[in-house]
């Protein structure tokens, strides 16, 4: 089967597509997925590039999100069937932990996600358990299911879960253009928040506002927490949603008010940042982390997405064999929303 994969590190040139052996069922509660789309996420920049501590069976398959149809199942499988439309949870837990049996599967002691430590979805067919499958509504395009999972699922989990979001709130977020980055603009909209963007492109800023940004703010230009501030009476923000890490940590701090939250998902400029704990501790911060969702939160924005309420931006699709060519676009910076990959035409 085609599939894109990588057999070494480096730049997007590492990036092929090929002819790989089509997984089939090996364990009872097994589902096989004939992929119809996929998308690319920042992490699969990360794949691509090396993680410290990461060691790869090559050719890796790579790709977190993906949509298809259920090819074939495991002897155990009850929750789908042959035939059925799918998009897959890229979350993979043990089911067995102590945070699995308490419903917090993203906290697994053994987590992993598709594409990162397990073969991915951009191939014509990828194994999962039934757990990373859940039924597709029918008024969603591929395109559409293959975009949205990984980012809405972390999203969700940072603005409804862990910050707590509530209507009236001030919340920023960083970098908008970037599918984490919109999936929370949509989840603060829908949450009755006061939506605050960033980014250096003065053309992302405005298709921003148009997707119901209420204040948008080029961060290159500007002094973020500072023209905040002037805007806000005095006061910060009431959270900061920051997958930037080094190059907006201490801007995302001095943004906060008084009781303020950070929730943070991902460094894509770096892991290490510097606090003032004095500033912690003073005006009563509180920094969280966040990686992906449960099961209930993976239920939960399925259901919104069915129901229209949320929906992802998709920047292009690409076609399969063409697939390098969307990660050249995911590496450059300019997109806006999720990079689409049609596995099968």
């Amino acid at each position: 089967m085609l599939a894109v994969t990588i057999r070494s590190h480096g730049s997007p040139e590492v990036v092929a597509v090929e002819d790989v052996p089509r997984p089939g069922v090996e364990k009872p509660d097994d589902v096989v997925v004939a992929v119809q789309a996929a998308a690319l996420n920042h992490l699969d920049l990360f794949v691509i590039g090396g993680l410290p501590g990461r060691t790869l069976a090559f050719p890796h398959v790579i790709g977190a999100d993906g949509a298809g149809v259920v090819e074939a199942v495991g002897p155990a499988v009850t929750r789908v069937k042959p035939g059925d439309r799918v998009l897959l949870n890229p979350g993979v837990s043990c089911r067995a932990c102590d945070f699995c049996l308490a419903g917090e599967q993203s906290l697994c002691t053994s987590y992993r996600l598709l594409g990162e430590h397990l073969p991915g979805t951009m191939a014509e067919a990828v194994r999962v358990s039934e757990w990373n499958v859940h039924p597709l509504p029918g008024r969603v395009s591929w395109a559409e299911a293959a975009a949205f999972p990984l980012v809405h699922l972390t999203a969700w989990r940072m603005l409804a879960t862990r910050a707590a979001v509530r209507p009236g709130e001030t919340v920023l977020i960083w970098g908008i253009g970037g599918g984490v980055a919109l999936a929370a603009l949509g989840i603060a909209k829908l949450l009755g928040a006061f939506a605050i963007v960033t980014s250096s492109s003065d053309a992302k800023l405005e298709r921003a506002r148009a997707l119901g940004a209420d204040l948008a703010l080029n961060h290159a230009t500007t002094d973020v927490p500072k023209e905040l501030r002037r805007l806000l009476g005095g006061r910060g923000v009431n959270v900061v949603v920051d997958s930037v890490g080094e190059a907006t940590w201490e801007r995302s701090l001095r943004a906060l008010a008084p009781g303020g939250r950070l929730v943070t998902c991902g460094g894509t400029s770096g892991p290490r940042v510097v606090t003032d704990v004095r500033r912690m501790f003073w005006y009563h911060y509180t920094l969280m982390g966040s990686t992906m969702g449960n099961a209930r939160e993976f239920t939960e924005v399925v259901r919104l997405l069915g129901a229209g309420t949320l929906r992802p931006v998709v920047d292009g699709v690409t076609p399969i064999r063409e697939a390098r060519r969307a990660v050249e676009r995911l590496a450059s910076g300019a997109h806006f929303g999720k990079l689409v990959v049609e596995v099968a035409a």
